[in-house]
């Protein structure tokens, strides 16, 4: 993988990730200069795919600070390209109940911008809950395991 872009950290948190795919976006020039000054916002976004083609929404990438007038709108529909094979395994998943297609992050790879995106389903108030209880008990036990080890160079 290249320069990450951006990541949509709050989705892992937000979302139970099943499967993840690699795919490109099509893009104007403008856009892509955006990109390479490391401006984009993948919160709010969602992929959906639509008579056989998968397209990404609510992608924010800010208008190029030298373009013309003419810059595409920030937040436009695009298109993401993907293998047919993959694209009717996408369907046959997200035909499934409560499952949905999350971009997990935005990047380039050998000059190229790819997207990651990820099969999902969404975590309920109590999961999100325990998740946030294992991080806290995890990182106490690391706390004192490194309190025992300070306590043994001591002694």
């Amino acid at each position: 993988m290249g320069k990450v872009i951006a990541q949509n950290r709050k989705a892992r948190f937000d979302y139970f990730i099943f499967e993840t795919w690699e795919a490109g976006v099509i893009l104007s020039g403008s856009e892509v200069k955006s990109l390479r000054e490391g401006r984009a916002n993948l919160r709010d976004s969602f992929a959906r795919v639509e008579e056989g083609e998968v397209f990404l929404y609510n992608l924010h990438i800010p208008p190029y600070d030298q373009g013309s007038h003419f810059n595409p709108d920030p937040v436009r529909t695009r298109k993401l390209l993907l293998h047919q094979r993959e694209i009717k395994r996408l369907i046959g998943k997200t035909q499934e109940r409560g499952l949905t297609l999350v971009p997990l992050k935005i990047y380039f790879k050998r000059g190229w911008v790819k997207v990651e995106i990820g099969l999902a389903k969404g975590k309920k108030t109590f999961d999100k809950r325990r998740q946030i209880a294992e991080r806290e008990a995890k990182r106490e036990m690391e706390r004192a395991k490194g309190m025992e080890r300070r306590s043994k160079l001591v002694s």
